[in-house]
């Protein structure tokens, strides 16, 4: 099978793009699988599939890199801004697009037919312990739970998916590939959870490396950057209604959070290269 996709990535959140809105793709978790992995193919942090809404002006669908369908993610449903407007499929610049985590709204920065930036209105993020989930009958906010042997305090939130952030001196001496995947699995999380290391530089910046669900660490998560905003709003280390920056492997996110957690997203989108993927199905 022949696949046409482009390669696109929201401040080095890089994933492949196939749009799907006249012909559907199949087995959508195998060709994540197959195209994700760097040195050997495309490589990427996962797929993203533009496909026809009845309810919005496009759906986004998007697969982490071991095949798991993701709810959402900041930095692709940015890129998919960008696709639509640049390939006139969705020639204006406020769009709504659905996501297994509800409808988003984007406004989009233009300048001679090219996407600058996209602002996504996040929706609300939650602490509520069945929205995330949790096996906890409370918030679980500047709570200890153990990893590896040792204590460590976090905060749980839902931003359309499962997040957890810590506070840290310092981020860049972290060995993620070893306790990523510890805080990943750990059994308080029961569909698995996003992690979020951040090191706080001043009231209005902050600095984070994120271990996602499914893909391991990227260079950059949207969604993970509004949850460690709303985190931080929480606990009372950034202002509600305050842009913001937050500093990621890739670049930066402007972040804004009201009081009532209302969670605006602010950054680039880039193209990257088109090309053709021969997909071999094992199941045929």
């Amino acid at each position: 099978m022949t696949i046409h996709f482009t390669k696109m990535h929201g401040i080095g959140n890089d994933y492949i793009y196939v749009d799907c809105t006249k012909n559907m793709l199949p087995d959508p978790a195998g060709v994540a699988i197959a195209m994700s992995p760097r040195h050997f193919s495309v490589g990427s942090d996962g797929l993203v599939l533009i496909c026809p809404s009845e309810i919005a002006d496009a759906n986004m669908r998007m697969f982490n890199a071991d095949g798991s369908e993701g709810k959402m993610c900041g930095n692709a449903i940015r890129c998919v801004g960008k696709y639509l407007y640049e390939h006139d499929m969705v020639p204006k610049e406020q769009m709504d697009i659905e996501t297994l985590s509800g409808i988003k709204h984007l406004r989009l920065t233009t300048q001679n037919g090219h996407v600058q930036t996209v602002s996504v209105d996040m929706g609300h993020a939650s602490f509520a312990p069945k929205d995330i989930p949790i096996d906890k009958d409370t918030p679980h906010i500047d709570a200890p739970i153990e990893v590896l042997g040792k204590t460590w305090r976090c905060t749980c939130v839902s931003v359309g998916n499962p997040h957890q952030v810590l506070y840290v001196d310092n981020v860049d001496d972290l060995e993620l590939e070893k306790i990523g995947p510890a805080f990943e699995h750990h059994p308080m999380f029961l569909e698995g959870v996003n992690t979020e290391f951040v090191r706080i530089i001043d009231r209005h910046t902050l600095q984070m490396r994120v271990w996602e669900r499914g893909s391991g660490e990227t260079w950059a998560c949207g969604t993970g950057a509004c949850a460690v905003v709303a985190s931080s709003v929480k606990n009372g280390i950034v202002d509600p209604a305050t842009p913001i920056t937050v500093k990621l492997r890739g670049g930066e996110l402007v972040i804004t959070c009201t009081a009532d957690y209302q969670i605006e997203m602010c950054g680039p989108a880039a193209t990257v290269y088109e090309g053709v993927y021969e997909y071999e199905d094992s199941n045929q």
